[in-house]
């Protein structure tokens, strides 16, 4: 059988679809996306967006894989195949933006995007006029997987679905087999693994076996799972459980209702047509919208939550949605915040990850024997995310950890995209004092002029709203991989005027993240994990600043890091 898969396998990360989608908006290349010329503009407009890397691309995929990512999606208008005899007019002009893809460009919060990705893969259905090379009768891989969770639930009290179940059973499965014979198969696979004293090698065996059989190289399993996991992420239905899914306990009754809509599209048009709208969901339904908002209501009540519904609307299908965002955002608050207490004990985790943003390698390995990774295109993500964690492991935050990032995540609390460039990346409040955090890949002459400006600016505002509100000192915290002496002098000089001219002293000390990991390591190694040690190491580097130009400032930087380190190490002995 032939494997299928949600998505693209190009476009791994669906959010980054969004920003081609912004992208594209702004663009004359909008509607005009076909043939070598044009699909070599469209990959340089995404990477003058920083979308994709613009390396050596002769064959000019890029384009042409992403023009397709959005086509299949049906947030462009696909190309009507001539053979199913609907003229392209009663669907859409070629390769303009859909009102999903308009949905999906002014979300504005994660939700928001999530709901405008569940609606575009609640219509797609294979075989379709737009992939007809399958031997199965039509069904919703979306629908399909989540009823395969929700059997699996109830055969063992979990959702759980694994990586290498997903790769060499899931996707290789269709609504023409039942549920229970698809679980029997997921299950007697989870035995066999959990039985065997190797599971690398058994995973490895397993793919290479179903590589023999269904006649496709062993990686595709892996690649093809890979992206359905992430597609289905998207979704905001599932999280992470391991290295597989589970479904989210705030969607469960969502997820029940999805399901039972088993019907298939009537015809090619009709396809086209909810594809390129976004398929109808069941909130869309008031009596369904009402069976969900009660569940809603039943978690907060077992999490000990309050919230009155005394007097709300829910005559209509949009004045249930209020209501339901409005619990939604609590949960995800609540979620959030007990996240933010665990990262004290997965401080070596947050270190790995600062490793792998360090040496700019994509996987690593946990002495647990969990993977992590790093993709590529998202790193910028990731380093504002892992100083986020690193903090909030610090554990003596005054603002909420919802506060202190500036980046959205998702429901595994993962980064979506980087902050938007208005403000500071992160914002630490403490009881006594503020820190500021701007992070960059950037480690060239380039450095100051993306950074110098900005990061002045942004801590200035920060110092006048307060010294304005609590008296607070605030410190900024520039961290890259490498210091660029153009940028610390930048730094070490610390000034900015104001709009009436006054001066204000800015405290921004340069460091980079392999100062920052090691201190970090220290204090969580010496059992001393005290905020007030960051703030001692701050002052120290900062008072520096008026003997030193740049290159000597960096350097007594270092070494007052390795003082502290040692000190704090020492303190453990």
């Amino acid at each position: 059988m032939r494997p299928w898969h949600l998505g693209n396998t190009t476009v791994r990360s669906p959010f980054r679809l969004r920003d081609g989608l912004v992208a594209l908006s702004t663009s004359s290349l909008q509607g005009n996306l076909r043939g070598e010329e044009q699909e070599r503009a469209f990959r340089r407009l995404l990477g003058e967006h920083g979308i994709v890397e613009l390396g050596d691309d002769d064959t000019y995929s890029v384009g042409r894989k992403w023009r397709s990512a959005l086509n299949k999606l049906g947030f462009l208008y696909p190309e009507v195949p001539p053979a199913s005899g609907i003229p392209q007019s009663e669907i859409g002009p070629i390769d303009m933006i859909t009102p999903n893809g308009w949905r999906l460009i002014r979300a504005d919060t994660v939700p928001a995007m999530q709901e405008c990705f569940l609606r575009a893969l609640a219509a797609h259905y294979i075989p379709s006029a737009l992939e007809r090379k399958f031997d199965f009768a039509v069904f919703s891989p979306l629908r399909h997987t989540l009823a395969i969770m929700l059997e699996l639930e109830k055969q063992t009290g979990e959702s759980r679905l694994n990586f290498v179940e997903m790769a060499i059973v899931v996707q290789l499965t269709s609504s023409d087999e039942s549920l229970a014979d698809i679980v029997a198969k997921v299950l007697a696979l989870r035995a066999r693994r959990l039985a065997s004293p190797n599971k690398r090698k058994f995973d490895r065996q397993e793919r290479e076996a179903a590589a023999v059989l269904h006649g496709y190289a062993a990686g595709t399993f892996n690649d093809y799972a890979d992206t359905n996991l992430r597609y289905l992420k998207a979704t905001g239905l599932v999280q992470s459980k391991g290295r597989g899914l589970s479904l989210v306990p705030e969607k469960h009754v969502f997820v029940e209702k999805l399901i039972q809509d088993t019907g298939i599209p009537d015809s090619d048009r009709s396809y086209f047509i909810t594809l390129c709208n976004g398929a109808k969901l069941p909130t869309d339904n008031k009596d369904s919208a009402l069976a969900v908002l009660d569940d809603l209501l039943q978690q907060l009540e077992k999490r000990g939550i309050p919230f009155d519904a005394t007097g709300k609307q829910t005559d209509t299908p949009a004045d249930i949605a209020i209501i339901r965002h409005q619990i939604e955002g609590i949960l995800s608050e609540k979620n959030e915040e007990e996240y933010a207490t665990r990262q004290a004990v997965e401080w070596e985790e947050i270190a790995a990850y600062m490793e792998l943003i360090i040496t700019r390698k994509g996987k690593k390995t946990l002495s647990n024997g969990e993977d992590i990774e790093v993709p590529q295109a998202e790193a910028p993500a990731y380093f504002e995310w892992v100083l986020w964690r690193a903090f909030l492991a610090i554990n003596s935050l005054a603002n909420k950890p919802y506060e202190a990032r500036r980046f959205k995540i998702d429901q595994d609390f993962l980064p979506v995209g980087t902050a938007p460039g208005n403000g500071p990346d992160l914002i630490f409040e403490f009881h006594d004092f503020v820190i500021v955090v701007e992070v960059t890949l950037t480690d060239n002459s380039r450095q100051e002029a993306a950074e110098g400006e900005p990061v002045r600016r942004h801590v200035a505002d920060l110092v006048s709203h307060y010294g304005a509100q609590s008296g607070k000192p605030v410190y900024g915290l520039f961290i890259a991989n490498r210091i660029d002496s153009n940028t610390a002098e930048t730094f070490r000089i610390g000034v900015w005027f104001t709009r009436t001219d006054d001066k204000m002293r800015l405290d921004i000390i340069p460091v980079t993240l392999v100062q920052f990991k090691a201190f970090f390591e220290a204090l969580f190694t010496s059992g001393r994990v005290e905020v007030g040690l960051i703030r001692e190491l701050l002052d120290l580097c900062g008072g520096l600043r008026p003997a030193h130009e740049a290159p000597a400032w960096k350097h007594e930087i270092q070494q007052t890091f390795n003082h502290r380190i040692a000190a704090i190490t020492a303190m453990r002995n």
